[in-house]
């Protein structure tokens, strides 16, 4: 019902879109009619394929490398006294810095490759599945933790066994705010320094004015978020029983 609500609502955008196109007899360079933007899909598809597949493996690699080092930090921060009162107030200061800021220092260090893109992804995505996972795992209840004491548990026991499955709903959560965010921070990462990529190739069909095949790149990065969200949901709904 949700997927079907979805499509009748984009149906309705689409026919809007064409309607204001129209009424206003709006050149292309301002706003391609839908129709305009299907024909550059169509005729650009090789090209736009082309340069879909290095934002999907910057998207995805990143992706998985955020969540693993969100993942390691917040269990640092939960289980080292130390690291939280030291880093903690470093990580949150340092989600003040806007990522375009620190993209092209990225690009200067690590090169126009994948390299600084993926790490640009890393860097952006990180603190949603740390922030969220942190705050599942001190968040066990207090009766389980007496009772673990009582029990003279290990700390790594009750780690595994109480704190980890009771924190994976919050995981889960913060996943999910990152998979949605992960396309956006590959296709910026491109706009800062690029020789492929969707981002490359919006840049450059906005140097000449191709401005229907720039909203062609953003009608796949968009099908791309969805599809990946929709993926990312599916899986962690049937492996995670909240």
């Amino acid at each position: 019902m949700l997927m079907w609500r979805g499509l009748l609502s984009l149906l309705i955008l689409i026919l809007i879109w064409q309607v204001l196109v129209m009424a206003f007899h709006l050149p292309v360079y301002i706003l391609p009619s839908p129709y305009e933007v299907l024909q550059a899909l169509i005729v650009h598809a090789s090209l736009i394929m082309a340069n879909a597949i290095p934002t999907v493996v910057e998207t995805l690699t990143g992706l998985l490398l955020g969540i693993l080092l969100g993942a390691i930090i917040a269990l640092a921060l939960a289980q080292v006294v130390i690291i939280r009162y030291w880093l903690l107030p470093i990580i949150i200061a340092g989600q003040a810095i806007p990522t375009f800021a620190i993209a092209p220092l990225l690009v200067l260090w690590f090169g126009y490759g994948m390299t600084s893109k993926i790490i640009t992804v890393m860097l952006m995505l990180f603190f949603p599945v740390a922030s969220a996972f942190y705050e599942g795992l001190t968040r066990t209840k207090s009766e389980w933790l007496d009772m673990a004491k009582i029990m003279q548990g290990k700390n790594y026991l009750v780690l595994w066994h109480l704190r980890i499955p009771h924190a994976l709903p919050n995981l889960a959560v913060g996943i999910k705010v990152a998979t949605a965010l992960a396309p956006i921070g590959a296709v910026i990462s491109e706009w800062v320094g690029a020789s492929k990529g969707l981002g490359f190739l919006m840049l450059n069909a906005s140097a000449r004015l191709e401005i229907p095949l720039m909203f062609a790149c953003i009608a796949v990065i968009t099908l791309f978020s969805l599809s990946l969200y929709g993926i990312v949901n599916k899986v962690l709904a049937t492996t995670i029983k909240w």
